[in-house]
């Protein structure tokens, strides 16, 4: 009977170890596209810009599953779950190309690792997901740390709540992702990881479709620089489908607030990048925040109370 019920926990340790390991390449990842959206986020209408990666990302795993066969799998139904799911997801990445067009990708990184603090909330009422009073404290020191960064450390700034439009807009778009990730084993009946991914990328393709449709036929894509064609195609096959299939593969494996609290690196990672580019690197003022942030990380990476899970 002990080794029977010793084979369940460590299978249970094994795929939340392979949800950690999705949720670091899940970071690297879109710590790319930020960098990548700050520089085309200027030259084409985000609308548009994400409408075509949606289309790309459905195409391509439609592709993959028709490669592999995973069509002969159980079909998905009620539609409607994949409409919600890639609203949400489409409404973060437009709002996210508009705040790249009025602030920088730091401040995008850093308004970013609030979504673990929302999301923590979402699992709780959606899933009755229960973070211990350590992991809360935790959330609770790296959305110190954000802010710290969002208001490049500057006090004055912060007790003005001095935040400009894009971040406030791009909040609203953390939200949406914040919403989405408990959302994903609340709403999975089942389904093979990579059929629910396509059915969330067509219906995010639908919903920013519909909505960009102005901006798709306005824009001149033939003129556009290849720099553009280049990061659409980094975003649609990493920053699109490789995303939403690691954050629902590691969703089914990790409580919500742990699935997010990989996105405490994204201000480090895009700090180094931005400075590797050559757009400079942060004041040395917002260094706290990271610091913040990264110590927040290890604590909710740490094993904890079973309530918090793995």
């Amino acid at each position: 009977m002990q080794k029977q019920n010793a084979r369940p926990g460590v299978a249970a340790r094994r795929e939340a170890l392979r949800g950690h390991l999705a949720m670091l390449v899940f970071v690297l990842v879109i710590s790319g596209s930020f960098t990548f959206g700050g520089i085309i986020a200027p030259l084409v209408d985000p609308a548009a810009l994400n409408a075509v990666r949606f289309v790309v990302a459905t195409t391509l795993m439609g592709a993959v599953i028709t490669a592999t066969g995973g069509w002969r799998a159980r079909r998905p139904e009620a539609l409607w779950r994949f409409v919600i799911l890639g609203g949400l997801l489409g409404g973060y990445f437009v709002l996210m190309f508009e705040l790249l067009r009025l602030t920088d990708p730091v401040s995008a990184g850093a308004v970013f690792t609030l979504t673990p603090l929302i999301s923590a909330g979402f699992g709780y009422v959606l899933l009755r997901q229960i973070s211990s009073p350590l992991v809360l404290s935790s959330l609770v020191l790296a959305g110190a740390g954000a802010i710290w960064v969002i208001f490049r450390g500057d006090i004055d700034a912060i007790l003005r709540f001095d935040v400009g439009p894009g971040e406030m807009l791009f909040f609203i778009g953390c939200t949406c992702h914040a919403a989405y990730t408990p959302l994903v084993p609340k709403l999975n009946r089942g389904e093979p990881v990579i059929l629910f991914t396509f059915g969330t990328l067509a219906g995010g393709t639908l919903l920013v479709g519909a909505y960009g449709w102005s901006a798709i036929f306005s824009t001149d894509w033939a003129g556009l620089p290849p720099v553009v064609y280049a990061g659409i195609t980094y975003l649609a096959v990493f920053a699109t489908a490789g995303i939403f299939f690691l954050v629902q593969f590691a969703a089914m494996r990790l409580p919500s607030g742990k699935v997010m609290a990989y996105v405490y690196l994204l201000p480090a990672l895009v700090i180094i990048q931005e400075g590797l580019l050559g757009h400079g690197w942060a004041a040395p003022r917002v260094l706290p925040g990271i610091a913040a942030i990264i110590v927040a990380l290890l604590i909710l990476l740490r094993r904890d109370a079973p309530a918090d899970g793995l």
